[in-house]
């Protein structure tokens, strides 16, 4: 079976307002159907050319909404369920960071494209998307599949404001940088990016500071306070500098179920 981290999945543009709504409506407590007319009926005349929907196009943005906040893989609940509840809890301008976090967990290629978008920014300030678009099919294939998909991430990433236009086609700079400070909100979103890595597990300093994270200006935390804040890291310590911070096997593979919101097998 092909593992999460080496399949793409996420080939659409996604407004950030969309996931909003979908976390909005499961929060509201709407099952799955009811939940997919709302998409259905939201999109329905967004997702287009000169007014004209491609059913085909909205079926898989809508599969692409309804997979990151309702039908996520099983090893996902727990993440989701927090995540859910930590958009109820925090200020809106933190919303961002939270759907950015439940999209990379879910659609590792999310995270895969913002590692080299994150890079070439801190190299020299700014990201070409055909320099991207090269390093993402180095890991993921010679494919034109792979190339149309990191473009259309990357158009989210602009549509998200994460990145702007510059002057010159094709090059983006960075656009709104967000801090996040609560720990509660980091010890999630480090959570949400070790789901994107294939091996659970990232010293934290490398998790912290990850180019996949980008957008984000993350306030530095110890690991212990990383792993108090979340019952599903764990701590290997190498040396004084040197945390290990992981995934526990447990909620990786007995993961909790909730009644809020779910309806994702139904």
């Amino acid at each position: 079976m092909t593992r999460r981290t080496d399949q793409i999945g996420f080939s659409q543009r996604v407004r950030l307002e969309w996931l909003e709504q979908t976390a909005n409506l499961v929060l509201a407590g709407n099952d799955k159907a009811a939940v997919n007319e709302a998409l259905q009926d939201l999109l329905k005349d967004k997702v287009s050319v000169g007014g004209q929907a491609e059913r085909g196009n909205r079926e898989k943005i809508i599969t692409i909404l309804l997979k990151t906040w309702l039908t996520v893989p099983s090893e996902l609940e727990s993440l989701r369920i927090e995540g859910l509840e930590l958009l109820k809890r925090v200020p809106r301008r933190d919303h961002l960071a939270i759907h950015w976090g439940m999209v990379m967990a879910v659609y590792p290629f999310w995270s895969g494209v913002a590692t080299q978008t994150g890079r070439l920014l801190r190299l020299q300030g700014s990201a070409a998307a055909a320099h991207v678009q090269r390093r993402v099919r180095e890991q993921y294939g010679e494919r034109e599949t792979v190339s149309r998909a990191a473009r259309r991430v990357l158009r989210s990433y602009l549509d998200w404001g994460v990145l702007q236009e510059t002057g010159a086609k094709g090059i983006y700079s960075a656009g709104t940088t967000l801090a996040v400070e609560e720990s509660r909100l980091i010890a999630w979103l480090a959570e949400a990016s070790l789901h994107a890595r294939a091996n659970g597990s990232a010293p934290l300093k490398d998790l912290i500071d990850s180019p996949s994270l980008f957008p984000f200006r993350i306030k530095p935390v110890h690991a212990e306070n990383l792993v108090a804040a979340s019952s599903r890291l764990d701590l290997l310590r190498h040396g004084l500098d040197d945390d290990l911070v992981m995934l526990r096997e447990d909620h990786r593979k007995k993961p909790k179920r909730s009644k809020l919101g779910d309806s994702g097998s139904s």
